[in-house]
């Protein structure tokens, strides 16, 4: 599976903790379903990441399962795409440690993420907390990726990549592809029902705050009906009313409406009605993405088959890379 030439390769990977989010599908695969006719794309799941949290075993396998049957029904097409699980290809761990060899310690002590997630697991702050950023460049690096669809929350690791990349050429000669961060114009930021100033999230603890793609039609409208507004009872795109602001971008992304359009429609009616109304197309965009999910995970031999298929795929180009890693940092690889 050689790059093409005309098109350009997108890399991207979701963890398979917790529940995706209407977040996660808005602002990811529902955008990534839209790239592959025009790059050539490769996404993961990403169960290696997943462990710098402990996860029950079980569980976990399970997730990984869903989270790619979410990624088909989303509208990705394994035709177009390939998939497979991250630690499948074990490349992606053998060019981490050499990566981690290329970084610096204070480079990894300055990422935000490091220290957000030491504080929400103070009691488990292990060194993969630490140096995950380095497996993250591992596996844009791995695929020499051009591209990586990132939210702005993200820019980080992508500069970061960049830097290892780059540090990486300039010792050895160039190696990898110096990848750029793809941030979609249309790419939807959903935050948190319950705190509007911060992200959806789907470790967060309030089950409340987001809004999951496979949540039933009354928990989502309850949800929604609960969202922190204001006292202003005035539907308007306000960015300084985050709460309504915040409601009015989920509406117009699942409708294709703008936000003065959503405004209009709502002129005169009170946040009952514009939350009721919000709940309901959330609830019926989800509804056929649930019910494809359902028929993909019973059969779980079609799933297999993608992921041999897609492994298949990602580690022609891993090995080809690690190969030429090796070479270049002095490693023997005999005749």
């Amino acid at each position: 599976m050689e790059q093409t030439e005309t098109r350009k390769r997108i890399f991207s990977a979701v963890q398979p903790s917790g529940n995706l989010t209407l977040g996660n599908y808005l602002g990811a695969l529902k955008n990534w379903a839209d790239l592959q006719d025009e790059f050539e794309c490769i996404y993961c799941v990403a169960d290696l990441h997943a462990i710098t949290v402990r996860q029950e075993p079980a569980e976990l396998r399970k997730k990984s399962l869903d989270t790619l049957a979410l990624y088909l029904a989303s509208g990705i097409d394994p035709q177009k795409a390939t998939f497979f699980l991250q630690s499948h290809v074990p490349e992606h761990t053998q060019l981490s440690w050499v990566l981690g060899c290329n970084t610096m310690f204070g480079e990894l002590s300055r990422m935000t993420q490091f220290k957000d997630k030491s504080q929400k697991h103070a009691d488990n702050i292990n060194a993969g907390l630490f140096t995950y950023p380095v497996l993250m460049a591992a596996d844009i690096l791995l695929y020499q990726a051009d591209l990586v669809p990132v939210g702005s929350d993200q820019k980080q690791h992508i500069e970061l990549a960049r830097d290892i990349a780059q540090r990486f050429n300039g010792a050895y000669s160039p190696t990898f592809t110096v990848p750029e961060a793809y941030i979609l114009k249309s790419s939807a930021r959903i935050m948190s029902l319950a705190e509007p100033e911060r992200k959806m999230s789907k470790s967060d603890p309030n089950v409340n705050a987001s809004i999951f793609m496979l949540d039933k039609k009354d928990d989502i409208i309850r949800k929604f009906k609960r969202a922190v507004t204001d006292s202003e009872a005035r539907v308007a795109a306000d960015p300084t009313r985050p709460g309504i602001y915040n409601l009015v971008n989920i509406y117009s992304c699942l409708t294709g409406k703008t936000s003065e359009e959503t405004e209009r429609e709502f002129e005169g009616k009170g946040y009952g009605d514009f939350k009721v109304a919000v709940g309901e197309v959330c609830a019926d965009a989800l509804s056929g993405l649930q019910a494809e999910f359902a028929r993909l995970t019973k059969d779980k031999g079609y799933l297999d088959g993608i992921l041999r298929e897609g492994t298949e795929k990602a580690s022609y180009i891993a090995r080809k890379t690690v190969s030429k890693v090796y070479r270049k940092v002095g490693f023997y690889q005999g005749k």
